[in-house]
């Protein structure tokens, strides 16, 4: 099998699980490309890698047959914007914090990686969202996200107003900080803290959802995943701030951006026994009674 290998910058404390899993991943043999600069920090720390390839950039992955990110949801944030739209399934294994995305833990990782190098992990498709404007080019490295896109106030008090419109026809105008527009993945993200719905990664959905809108009566909205939506950003600060996922641009005033699903998917490998509503539970501590 041929892998692809990214990592972020880890800590002291995570060194010794680095070691281990590069250990463990030699018993499979595989064809192995490491992230250059992720590889650094494991030669510099004196990781016995083995044998193994190095790409570098976001168009510098080779032909693999899947993807394995170890970091926490951040650093499989940013193992998306490599595979892009390849289709190979990514195995996220958590060395962070919460590790919603990357649900394998690090003391369930041997029994996931085997199913993985085996062929026997079953695998989820997950949408991503689209971004697009007539009057530029927003992100040179790929206009995607598989959690949200935002739209935001930056360095100033005034509010931005966002006119939406939902496949051509008029939805309303959003005053406030900002809006952003959310998969089902991102639902339990930036979207849940403004307020928006949890929403299952295979419902075909997008969550329309206001950022500290000042227009009271405004609540979050879901809409097909066929939808089409376009804003029309006005504000009285020179710039408005742009993100996809943990990627931000500033941009000019007064821009009309598009925002749909994507035509491709992100693969993710969903290891036996990792259910969704498992997941909301020890992650969000969703429906748990805190006083018992």
């Amino acid at each position: 099998m041929r892998i692809a290998i990214h990592g972020r910058p880890f800590s002291a404390e995570t060194l010794p699980f680095i070691e281990e899993f590069f250990q463990e991943l030699k018993k499979y043999s595989p064809t192995t490309y490491i992230q250059q600069t992720f590889r650094d920090q494991c030669l510099e720390n004196k990781i016995d890698l083995g044998d193994h390839k190095v790409f570098s950039n976001l168009h510098g992955l080779p032909e693999v047959d899947s993807a394995i990110s170890l970091g926490g949801d951040g650093t499989l944030l940013e193992t998306v914007t490599f595979v892009r739209e390849l289709g190979i399934p990514i195995f996220a294994i958590n060395t962070g914090r919460m590790g919603y995305l990357a649900t394998t833990k690090k003391e369930d990782f041997k029994e996931a990686l085997q199913t993985v190098m085996k062929g026997d992990c079953p695998v989820e498709e997950r949408i991503l969202v689209d971004l697009s404007s007539e009057s530029r080019d927003l992100f040179s490295e790929g206009s995607f996200a598989l959690n949200e896109v935002s739209i935001l106030k930056r360095d100033t008090s005034s509010m931005i107003v966002a006119h939406a419109y939902v496949n051509g026809d008029f939805l309303t105008s959003y005053w406030g900080d900002g809006v952003l527009v959310s998969t089902p993945t991102g639902s339990t993200g930036y979207s849940l803290s403004c307020g928006g719905p949890l929403v299952l990664p295979r419902s075909q959905n997008l969550i329309i959802t206001p950022i500290c809108p000042h227009n009271l009566n405004l609540r979050p909205l879901v809409v097909p995943d066929d939808s089409v939506i376009d804003f029309e950003i006005e504000g009285r600060s020179n710039n408005i701030l742009i993100s996809l996922d943990s990627r931000s641009i500033s941009i000019e005033n007064n821009i009309k951006v598009r925002i749909k699903k994507a035509d491709f998917m992100i693969n993710l490998y969903a290891p036996k026994g990792i259910i969704h509503f498992q997941t909301l539970r020890e992650k969000l501590s969703w429906g748990r009674d805190i006083r018992n």
